[in-house]
């Protein structure tokens, strides 16, 4: 297999130039124009970001992109699907609610703010997974599988389960209906460990099965029976007393997941944009956001989602840890154990190169690639 082409540019302007004129040249570089776009449904799955966050990408990025496929002739809408765990985005009202709050609406991008998987994160269609090994059909988003044209727009950061959401992510569990992010994350199921818990019951509030709660020694309890493997509670200890069960569970996740994103993106044309930016050690599905762990990269954009993938974690692995960090902080402790990784090193129970490696196996692209800077 011929390496893939991923395209970069960093954040360096002159001026009279913007940071969104820069990401306009790097898509039609990277071949955007190549797509016929002409009267055809383009949905931009992105990420709203949580009310309370504020490092998810601006509605600026979005409308930028959401120009040019209108200019090229195609009818973009940007979209997202409705979250398992408890916040503001857990059903449609709420959604949309939440994405203007934080800047995503017709007015401000250009196009229109549709949740895939309708009011209640049930509306879905079975997309069958070719080649896949865990998923025989993916439960995806009605609006996401209905659009002629798939295109992603990523914040490239780190996450409490996979490692780091960045494309694949951002596909295969952002499109994933309720019962599809059910389906994936079903494999694991964390544990509390007895001696580290404090019984301060921050995992509660995170928990949207009710599935955790404190036992007669005030230690924290997940109900396996209940659980259905999210992970928001173990980004919620701050005593890092909840763990995954087995790493089996991660590896399980980011392979579901994988093949979740194959069956998004099969038989039409599909376009990939990450801006690694704002490097947050957890997901903007999270109501706040620690500081970044490694310095802003630049933006990337392949029509391959793994080897984008590939190439932005190998960017963030050659970059040095803010002081002040999480992951600074983590690598200066007494007990540090080193994995050569920043993203393991920040949550040392995730796995992100098992979810790539699965990708290519099944089909989805190619870790290869040639970086091409713009």
């Amino acid at each position: 297999m011929q390496p893939s082409k991923v395209y970069f540019t960093n954040l360096r302007t002159k001026i009279g130039t913007s940071q969104l004129d820069k990401l306009e040249k790097l898509i039609r570089a990277a071949g955007f124009e190549n797509i016929d776009f002409q009267n055809k449904m383009t949905a931009i799955k992105i990420h709203f970001g949580e009310p309370g966050n504020l490092t998810y990408l601006r509605p600026n990025y979005a409308k930028r992109v959401a120009d040019v496929i209108k200019e090229l002739g195609g009818l973009p809408f940007l979209t997202d699907c409705n979250t398992l765990y408890p916040g503001r985005r857990k059903n449609a009202l709420e959604h949309i609610e939440s994405a203007y709050e934080n800047g995503f609406s017709p007015f401000s991008t250009g196009c229109q703010v549709i949740i895939a998987d309708g009011l209640r994160g049930n509306d879905d269609i079975e997309v069958p997974v070719v080649g896949g090994e865990y998923v025989e059909t993916a439960k995806i988003g009605r609006a996401v599988m209905d659009a002629d044209i798939f295109i992603s727009l990523n914040h490239f950061k780190g996450h409490e389960n996979t490692g780091f959401g960045g494309a694949i992510k951002n596909i295969g569990m952002g499109c994933g209906s309720r019962r599809g992010k059910m389906e994936q994350h079903a494999a694991g199921k964390p544990e509390v460990k007895q001696n580290k818990c404090v019984g301060c019951k921050q995992c509660f509030a995170q928990c949207g099965q009710d599935a955790i709660s404190l036992q007669e020694n005030r230690k924290a309890y997940i109900d396996p029976q209940k659980c259905v493997g999210c992970g928001r509670c173990i980004a919620a200890c701050n005593v890092d007393a909840i763990v995954a069960k087995y790493d089996a569970a991660v590896e399980m996740l980011n392979r579901k997941m994988a093949e979740y994103a194959k069956a998004v993106v099969d038989g039409r044309p599909h376009f990939h944009i990450s801006l690694v930016i704002d490097i947050s050690p957890y997901c903007d599905c999270h109501g706040e956001n620690d500081m970044a762990i490694l310095p802003d990269v630049g933006m990337f954009a392949s029509f391959d989602p793994v080897a984008l993938d590939q190439a932005c974690a190998d960017a963030c692995l050659k970059q040095e840890p803010i002081p002040g960090s999480m992951l600074y902080d983590k690598m200066h402790a007494h007990d540090f154990c080193d994995h050569h990784d920043h993203f393991k090193n920040t949550t040392p129970e995730s796995d992100w190169k098992s979810c790539l490696e699965h990708a290519e196996k099944i089909g989805l692209g190619s870790r290869s690639y040639t970086l091409i800077e713009v």
